[in-house]
């Protein structure tokens, strides 16, 4: 992190030029058995094919609200910072019969059919495959997000006091207050350059958004993300720990 750093989606931007191939994003889904590793660079390019498809197809604007019906899963780290650097409020759980957009994944379909703006489904199924048979009046992001452009650039400049994330309960942070309290707790939990973070937590609230992305983010750190593991043996969780290299655990 640097002082420029203003908003998450510029957090990603100084990790790009400082070490894009360095790991950023570990996921598990001990459910499925997937794994996935994305570096900076890797990250990166799906946030801004994703912020494409929200500026463009979408034709989202900054202050736009976009309901974000996902669990901790590596796609809901690119759609957090997506919604940040392009200026859409992204609330977390959010209602989306309020919204002006909706993100949802296979279990919140029905729910999600209450917004009566774009609606964009995801499958949460290994490797980003696109489901077998497209969701009635939802876009399908595998089918939308890879035609995207490799780069990204907002129509506006994005107002780093501008809500950026709703949480549930109602409370709002800018993007500015989103670093500002990542880095808090980085600094709470001694996160710092080259750390690495495992964390079962969902992405209920702040404390799971934030270590499942905006705290190692801020420290120059990464996570391992870990989803459906909340069953996980502590032999298991250690042998994870040891191969991953994790120097923290977020419980």
């Amino acid at each position: 992190m640097n002082t420029a750093d203003r908003t998450p989606a510029d957090l990603l931007s100084s990790a790009l030029a400082e070490d894009p191939a360095r790991p950023l994003v570990t996921f598990y889904d001990d459910a499925t058995g997937e794994r996935v590793e994305l570096s900076v660079a890797t990250l990166a390019n799906w946030v801004a094919k994703t912020a494409n498809l929200l500026q463009g197809d979408l034709s989202a604007e900054p202050g736009d609200r976009l309901a974000l019906l996902l669990p901790a899963h590596w796609q809901t780290t690119v759609w957090l910072l997506a919604c940040s650097a392009t200026g859409v409020t992204a609330d977390l759980h959010g209602d989306p019969a309020r919204a002006d957009l909706v993100v949802s994944g296979p279990e919140s379909l029905e729910a999600a059919r209450a917004c009566r703006g774009e609606r964009v489904a995801l499958g949460l199924r290994p490797m980003g495959v696109r489901f077998p048979q497209p969701p009635e009046g939802f876009l399908d992001y595998a089918v939308e997000v890879p035609g995207q452009g490799d780069r990204f650039s907002p129509f506006a400049p994005v107002d780093p006091h501008a809500p950026a994330l709703g949480l549930p309960g109602g409370e709002e942070l800018s993007g500015a207050q989103v670093v500002a309290r990542a880095t808090e707790d980085a600094a709470r939990r001694g996160l710092e350059k080259g750390s690495r973070l495992l964390t079962r937590r969902p992405f209920a609230d702040w404390a799971g958004v934030s270590a499942g992305l905006f705290a190692p983010l801020t420290a120059g750190g990464s996570v391992v993300l870990c989803r459906n593991a909340e069953d996980l043996k502590e032999a298991a969780l250690e042998k994870r720990r040891e191969s991953e290299r994790v120097t923290h655990l977020a419980e």
